[in-house]
């Protein structure tokens, strides 16, 4: 426990590795995937590689965490000896997590504050980790709090996938751009704006052009600035040798601090062929 008897809770969409969740000991709201009348608990049993495998059958839908499962986490979080808690959550506009997370705790008698990063994946992710860790420096939880709120604009992920179909089924994008998309072999790159919301960064003709605006865009974003990094891959681990190169050969002032295949809940409304980087400023 840190000095500040602060924990970290996050939802698993924010895609952290389990080996970081460990030894931060950072608490963990499952969002669910839902086949037919069965649920199961994200990334605790059902992970991506299974919605792959069954996607030809059935494509799941998903459901973010009740604020009934928030207050018993929050139990098990004070039954363990902390005095506050900090929730970080993806984004409220691409999820219902963070108003669960924010309205749970208006009824704990411990000090809390709801944190909405307007990010998803490791966007978000990444500025818990950064929560965590300065937490475990000694940071108090007031720090931590406002140092959390001055970074937001300092996390952002770039994702390529290999098609459109999959937000068009989640209802991200319309049906006539999936059509058009898969007519003219469009690759996306997409981000989250400042909303929190989804927006296409750039669609390409073809994998190999849309791979290299990938690394365009990163190189726009970052620049000569350090960086801590995060490559994502759902099912797309054919790409995995040449973006780790490329980071490489591009980016040699930052540090990879997460290389892991993205959550199940993320892998159904991506499809498979992604490949994502992450972005947190110093």
């Amino acid at each position: 426990m840190n000095s500040a008897k602060t924990a970290i809770m996050v939802d698993s969409g924010c895609d952290i590795s389990q080996e970081f969740i460990e030894q931060y000991d950072i608490k963990v709201l499952r969002l669910k995937v839902l086949y037919g009348d069965r649920m199961y608990s994200d990334g605790l049993d059902i992970d991506p590689l299974e919605v792959y495998r069954r996607f030809p059958q059935e494509i799941p839908t998903t459901s973010t965490p009740n604020m009934y499962e928030v207050s018993e986490l929050v139990n098990e979080i004070k039954s363990e000896g902390y005095e506050k808690i900090i929730g970080i959550t993806i984004s409220s506009g691409l999820s219902g997590t963070y108003n669960a997370v924010a309205m749970a705790f208006e009824e704990e008698d411990i000090e809390t504050f709801a944190f909405d990063t307007k990010n998803i994946s490791i966007g978000a992710g990444l500025l818990a980790m950064w929560a965590a860790k300065k937490l475990s420096e000694g940071w108090t939880f007031e720090a931590v709090k406002h140092g959390l709120n001055d970074k937001i604009n300092d996390s952002k992920v770039f994702f390529y996938m290999d098609t459109l179909d999959y937000l068009r089924k989640g209802g991200r994008i319309s049906p006539a751009v999936a059509i058009v998309g898969k007519a003219l072999n469009l690759k996306p790159i997409i981000s989250c704006n400042e909303k929190g919301t989804y927006y296409t960064v750039s669609k390409i003709r073809g994998q190999h052009k849309g791979l290299e605006k990938l690394m365009d865009s990163l190189k726009d974003y970052i620049g000569d600035k350090k960086a801590y990094l995060a490559i994502m891959n759902g099912d797309g681990t054919r790409y995995l040798d040449i973006i780790r190169a490329r980071i490489k050969e591009m980016f040699p002032q930052c540090e990879v601090v997460v290389d892991k295949q993205i959550t199940a809940t993320m892998a159904i409304h991506t499809g498979p062929g992604l490949i994502g980087v992450g972005v947190l400023f110093e």
